[in-house]
């Protein structure tokens, strides 16, 4: 899967009609932000983006592209926006309380923030860990090697919380990845959901 180009069509049930500015944290080459652009969702699309070349893609179809590492960059001068995208990210940095609690400042008062984050507790990682006692890590996908920080869809929930925000609607994304049909059936089961989602998707505003 191309991670810098792919657009996250998954959340189009989450947005708002029209979100005038947007801002998107690790945006990679901007594609996700295009789409909502030619779709007619918002007028001005910036984006934050640590990798040069992912970067240098990005400039070419944003309205502003950030690079570096966000944890470090000041946003002060960015302005307020209508709503933000952290998409599978926060999980590589190393304080994403913190990252969340300054992006929260950047909303404006009916702004949203969507956050999409994977769900540790899938049963691509559990069962290996249980009966194998093993955690390996890979290029991609929940064990990625890059990522710092891991969530359950209770803890995720209790990250954007504790960062001011109240959780306006989540769902579970990525049953249909399954691949036998067992856990393809077995994600239909409520129970069996936490076990089967990817990864979940939160939609926020700020906590009144």
């Amino acid at each position: 899967m191309d991670y810098f180009g792919f657009v996250r069509t998954e959340i189009s049930p989450l947005l708002p009609t029209h979100a005038k500015r947007v801002l998107e944290l690790g945006c990679g080459s901007g594609a996700t932000l295009a789409w909502l652009k030619q779709t007619g969702h918002c007028d001005e699309i910036i984006g934050v983006e640590y990798s040069h070349d992912a970067s240098a893609m990005a400039r070419q179809q944003l309205d502003l592209i950030v690079e570096g590492n966000a944890e470090q960059l000041d946003f002060s001068e960015l302005g307020r926006f209508d709503l933000v995208l952290c998409l599978d990210v926060l999980e590589h940095l190393r304080d994403p309380w913190l990252m969340l609690r300054r992006l929260r400042d950047l909303l404006t008062p009916t702004g949203q923030l969507i956050v999409s984050i994977p769900n540790i507790r899938h049963h691509s990682v559990l069962m290996p860990l249980l009966f194998k006692g093993e955690w390996r890590y890979s290029d991609a996908g929940i064990l990625d090697q890059t990522h710092l920080r891991f969530f359950t869809q209770k803890t995720a929930q209790s990250l954007i919380e504790q960062a001011g925000f109240e959780v306006t609607e989540t769902q579970g994304a990525g049953q249909q990845w399954a691949q036998s049909r067992f856990w393809r059936w077995l994600g239909r089961c409520t129970w069996a959901q936490p076990f089967c989602a990817v990864q979940y998707l939160y939609r926020a505003q700020l906590k009144s």
